[in-house]
C-alpha cells in the first residue's frame, strides 16, 4: 500500500480522540492475549514434533509477546496529551515501539538463518514427527494470525497508529512464516530431505526483507521525514485560499498518526488585523479538509503586493507609527512623487516634539518611495479629551438650518434637501451636523467640493460655528428646501 493510501482517513473510523484511544488500546490488548495463546500452542507442538522450523516459529511467538506488550504500553503512552516536557505530545512512543519490532525481527531472523545454514551445510537434520496435532496447531495459528493482521491493519488505518501498523506487519510475517513451516512439515512427511531446515532458511530471509521495510518507515518517522504527497496537497490547498498571496514555507513531521507542522504564508500588509485572522482561520479549515488528521500552526507575514496604491502605502506607514493623518494627497511631478498630508498631535504637545514626530513620518515615507520624494506635513492639534456640550436651543437650530439651506440654494450646486440638522454648543463654538442629498450618479469629489463651498459660506456668515459635519445621501424624488428633525 502506498504512503498516500496509508494516510487517507477512513470515513467510518472513530472521530473523537477518546474513541481513537479506546480502539487502539483494545486492539493492542487483544493482540497480547492472542500472542500468549499461540506461543504456548506452538511450543507444545514443536516439542512433540522436534521441528526446527516450528521451534523457530514458537520462539518468534515468545518474542511476539514481549513486542506486543511493548506496543500496548506505547499506544497508551502515545495517547497522552502534550505537557511541559513533551510540547509536541507523546506520539513518537509508537515509533519507538515500531523500532523495537524491527530490531526483534532482525535478531530473530539472524539466529534462524545461522542455525538453518549450519544444518544445510552439514547435511544432518533431526527426525521430525509430523502428527495431526501439530498440523492442527499450525492451521489454528494461521487463522488467528490472519484475523489479527486484518483487524490491526483496519485499526491502524483508522487511527493512523505507527505502532499498530508495525504490529499488523509483524503478524503478516507470522502468517507467512507459519505457512512456510506448514509447507516444510508437509514436505518432510512426504520424505523430502532437509525440508525443515530449508523452510527455516526461507522463513529467515522473508523476515529480513520485512524488517527492512518496517525499519525504513520507522526511521522516516523518527527523523521527521515529511509524509509523501502531503506537503504538495497542503500547499495547493493553501494557494487556493482567498487572501493568501504566497506560501513561504511548509514544515511537516509525522507523530503518533498525526501530521504536525507549521505553514508560513504571505498576506497583504494593508490588511487589518481582523482580516488577517479571518484568512488564517479559512486556511486552517482548508488544510483540515485536505488532511483531517493534521495539527498545523499558521504564521502570516505581511508583504507589499503589486496592486498597492501609493495612498495605501502612505496610510499604512502612518498606521504603523500610530500617527493620525488625513487629507492625504499623492501626486507626481515629472518622475518625482509628492506627498502632502495633515498630521494630528496632542494639542498641548510642544512644537519641537511635534516636529520630531513629523520628521520621523516624512523620513519613513521617503524610505518607502525613495529619498527624492517630496513630503510635506501640516501639524494640527487633536482633541484628546471629550469636551462637554449641550444641544442648542430651537431658535439656534432653526437659524443654522436656514442658513445652510440658503447657502446651498445660492450656490446653485448639486446639494439640496438639507435635513436632520443638529447643533451643539461647546466651549469652542457651535458644532453643526446635518444631512443633505445630491444626485446618486455624481462623483464623490464633486459632492465634496460643493459641501466645502457651503461650509465656508456658513462659517463666514456665522463666526460662532466652529465645525460643520455634513452627511451626503443619494437624492430622492421629492425636493425639500429645509426640514428640521
Amino acid at each position: 500500500m502506498s504512503e498516500t493510501q496509508d494516510r487517507t482517513p477512513n470515513p467510518a473510523g472513530p472521530v473523537s480522540p477518546a474513541e481513537v484511544s479506546r480502539v487502539k488500546q483494545k486492539a493492542a490488548t487483544l493482540s497480547v492475549i492472542a500472542s500468549i495463546v499461540l506461543t504456548l500452542a506452538k511450543f507444545g507442538a514443536a516439542i512433540l514434533s522436534g521441528s526446527l522450523a516450528l521451534m523457530t516459529d514458537a520462539l518468534q511467538g515468545l518474542i511476539d509477546i514481549g513486542s506486543t506488550m511493548f506496543t500496548w504500553f506505547a499506544v497508551r503512552a502515545a495517547d497522552k496529551p502534550a505537557d511541559d516536557e513533551h510540547h509536541y505530545g507523546h506520539g513518537k512512543f509508537e515509533a519507538l515501539a515500531a523500532l523495537l519490532e524491527t530490531a526483534i525481527l532482525f535478531g530473530l531472523s539472524g539466529a534462524i538463518l545461522w542455525e538453518a545454514a549450519n544444518r544445510l551445510w552439514s547435511g544432518s537434520e533431526p527426525h521430525v514427527a509430523v502428527t495431526p496435532l501439530v498440523i492442527g496447531v499450525l492451521l489454528f495459528s494461521l487463522m488467528v494470525d490472519a484475523t489479527r493482521w486484518r483487524t490491526l491493519t483496519m485499526v491502524a488505518k483508522e487511527t493512523r497508529s505507527e505502532a499498530l501498523a508495525a504490529e499488523a506487519l509483524h503478524f503478516a510475517t507470522d502468517f507467512v512464516g507459519t505457512a512456510l513451516v506448514l509447507l516444510g512439515l508437509i514436505l518432510t512427511r512426504m520424505g523430502v530431505p532437509m525440508a525443515d531446515s530449508a523452510t527455516a532458511l526461507a522463513l529467515a530471509v522473508f523476515m529480513i526483507a520485512t524488517a527492512v521495510k518496517l525499519g525504513r518507515r520507522t526511521v522516516d518517522t523518527l527523523i521527521d521525514a515529511a509524509p509523501k504527497g502531503v506537503a504538495e496537497r497542503l500547499r495547493d490547498a493553501a494557494q487556493g485560499v482567498a487572501g493568501v498571496v504566497n506560501v513561504e514555507w511548509l514544515r511537516l513531521r509525522p507523530a503518533g498518526g498525526v501530521v504536525q507542522g507549521e505553514i508560513g504564508i504571505q498576506v497583504s500588509r494593508t490588511l487589518p488585523l481582523d482580516r488577517v485572522t479571518a484568512i488564517k482561520d479559512d486556511l486552517l479549515r482548508a488544510l483540515i479538509t485536505v488532511e483531517p488528521d493534521s495539527a498545523l500552526t499558521v504564521t502570516a507575514n505581511p508583504v507589499q503586493v503589486d496592486d498597492e496604491t501609493a495612498l495605501e502605502r502612505v496610510l499604512l506607514i502612518a498606521l504603523k507609527m500610530k500617527v493620525p493623518v488625513h487629507h492625504v494627497s499623492v501626486h507626481t511631478i515629472g518622475e518625482r512623487l509628492a506627498v502632502s498630508l495633515d498630521m494630528e498631535v496632542d494639542a498641548v504637545l510642544p512644537l519641537g516634539e511635534a516636529h520630531e514626530i513629523a520628521t520621523r513620518l516624512e523620513n519613513a515615507i521617503r524610505a518607502e518611495f525613495g529619498g527624492e520624494t517630496e513630503v510635506d506635513t501640516h501639524i494640527e492639534p487633536m482633541e484628546t479629551g471629550q469636551p462637554s456640550g449641550h444641544n442648542a436651543s430651537w431658535e439656534v437650530v432653526e437659524a443654522i438650518g436656514k442658513a445652510i439651506a440658503q447657502e446651498a440654494a445660492e450656490a446653485d450646486g448639486p446639494i439640496r434637501d438639507i435635513h436632520s440638522v443638529r447643533v451643539r454648543e461647546t466651549r469652542n463654538g457651535l458644532v453643526v451636523n446635518y444631512h443633505c442629498r445630491a444626485d446618486a450618479a455624481l462623483d464623490v469629489a464633486a459632492v465634496h467640493r460643493a459641501v466645502d463651498k457651503i461650509e465656508r459660506k456658513v462659517r463666514e456668515a456665522r463666526p460662532d460655528v466652529c465645525r460643520l459635519v455634513s452627511h451626503a445621501e443619494p437624492a430622492i424624488t421629492s425636493d425639500k428646501p429645509f426640514a428640521l428633525p
